[in-house]
């Protein structure tokens, strides 16, 4: 048995970008930064920031374009996923983001966020106060029933599905 489960709760450190592949399906780009706090040898205080890269498929990728902003509160649960290129010079390089399967938009107006919002891909709408809930519980990647022809579980993503 194995398990690929991610779970954030960080500041997006950009608005997210978002792009269509050729079959019409929605993929979003976005930042999110997770702090850590610890004591160092000399017992004074440091914060470590982590660095996420964030892809989002389908419907979710155009709520999170419609919603999310830099500086926003949220929630992501996801899957890490490695890919790897080429560079110019002909270097094997390596790089990994978090595919998004649910994500919630926290904290409140004044904070960046607009809300108690989120997104996962699935059933039927709930709401809860708080905000605009996009809360669908369900399948964690893209269907070919969400915007014609995206990745499906079955189906292997190619270097032109790839918005970077």
């Amino acid at each position: 048995m194995s398990v690929n489960k991610v779970i954030l709760v960080g500041r997006l450190g950009r608005d997210p970008e978002t792009r269509y592949t050729g079959g019409g399906q929605a993929v979003a780009n976005f930042s999110v930064a997770t702090d850590e706090s610890y004591k160092d040898k000399n017992g004074e205080r440091q914060k470590r920031t982590e660095w996420h890269k964030i892809v989002v498929w389908g419907k979710q990728a155009e709520i999170a374009q419609q919603y999310l902003k830099k500086g926003s509160l949220v929630f992501i649960e996801g899957r890490i996923q490695s890919r790897e290129w080429q560079d110019k010079e002909g270097q094997k390089k390596t790089s990994f983001e978090i595919v998004a399967t649910n994500f919630r938009m926290l904290g409140g107006k004044g904070d960046g966020s607009s809300g108690g919002g989120g997104y996962n891909r699935g059933a039927a709408s709930t709401g809860s106060g708080g905000g605009d809930e996009f809360e669908q519980g369900g399948s964690a990647s893209p269907s070919d029933d969400t915007l014609g022809g995206g990745p499906s579980s079955s189906q292997e993503i190619s270097d032109e599905d790839i918005p970077f």
